[in-house]
């Protein structure tokens, strides 16, 4: 599951760089995406982590299934410097270090149990959340640079915590025809696209570290209380202490990756990005050897289109329900 979420966060945000940036909350964006190979495949690996994060919430609090989902940077950090050839300076050595003894600590201290029904007070509660995360969605599209990152971060964290919250009692459906008759389904649905589509317009704006960390946040933190307060998610006694610390590690390491993996992130889109504007030849023009050389430089660009890395590939890069 941390793979595949791994995997997925470094596709997806190669894609996202490479796509036009939206400026309303238009699920056009999603069919864009879909448009490249790279985000497909990202896409794949999602859903093939949100398939193995659903069969892990049957029997697992939320608050390590989500501090797991959020744990996949780990994975995207390590396969950048596979991949990508990114620097892994010795900060991030220690990060990925505190990531794995968080994730450990919550695997000692998690104790299976099956979930409580959420009933129609909780799946009204889901539905009145989906309807605020879309309406805070419709207007935080506006916000540009930093602000616009952690508000669509913010968001999208949210409503793939929403998702979460519906899958853990969904997961321990008796039959398929409980399973496709609970109105959880559909709520849980509804929330992932939301959240991908929220995600997608982060993954697009100036700041992918903010945005990014206000996603993981926004993610495990309100679906961890929820599961401890209403889902019968367990802690073996005594080892409170363990949880609360190993759940703060993991977040904190993963807010950190996100950090440092970003910049590299962006480089790389850069170095993509500048060997295609530079090898492209404009059509129909012939510089004049009379004008300056920003004019002939200006008239190039105009007629190759505006280079996107300008305005969408180089301020940003990546997950989640």
């Amino acid at each position: 599951m941390i793979v595949a979420y791994g995997v997925a966060n470094l596709l997806q945000s190669i894609a996202a760089a490479r796509t036009t940036v939206h400026h309303t909350f238009d699920p056009g964006l999603l069919l864009r995406l879909a448009g490249h190979r790279t985000y497909l495949v990202g896409l794949a690996c999602q859903v093939a982590g949100f398939v193995l994060a659903f069969l892990a919430r049957r029997d697992l609090p939320l608050f390590l299934v989500q501090a797991s989902v959020a744990a996949g940077l780990g994975v995207t950090a390590v396969l950048g410097v596979v991949v990508l050839k990114w620097r892994l300076p010795m900060a991030e050595v220690a990060l990925l270090v505190l990531l794995f003894a968080g994730i450990s600590a919550l695997v000692l201290s998690a104790r299976p149990a099956p979930s409580k029904a959420l009933g129609t007070a909780g799946m009204v509660a889901l539905l009145v959340t989906l309807a605020v995360i879309a309406v805070l969605g419709f207007f935080a599209v506006r916000l540009h640079g930093a602000p616009g990152s952690v508000a669509l971060g913010s968001l999208a964290g949210l409503a793939f915590s929403a998702a979460a919250v519906a899958a853990r009692p969904l997961a321990s459906a008796p039959s398929w025809d409980a399973f496709l008759a609970d109105p959880l389904l559909y709520l849980l649905v509804v929330h992932s696209v939301v959240g991908q589509l929220l995600l997608g317009l982060a993954m697009q704006r100036g700041s992918t570290t903010a945005a990014v960390a206000a996603m993981d946040a926004a993610g495990a933190v309100p679906a961890a209380i929820v599961g401890l307060l209403l889902l019968n998610d367990k802690i073996w006694p005594g080892r409170e202490w363990l949880a609360g610390i190993g759940f703060l590690v993991t977040l904190a390491a993963v807010i950190g990756l996100t950090r440092y993996a970003a910049p590299q992130h962006q480089h790389a889109i850069a170095r993509e990005t500048t060997r295609v504007v530079v090898g492209a030849r404009p059509p129909l023009l012939t510089p004049r050897t009379d004008r300056p050389e920003w004019m002939v430089t200006r008239a190039a660009t105009s007629a190759v289109g505006r280079p996107q890395a300008a305005s969408t590939g180089l301020r940003r890069p990546t997950t989640r329900s």
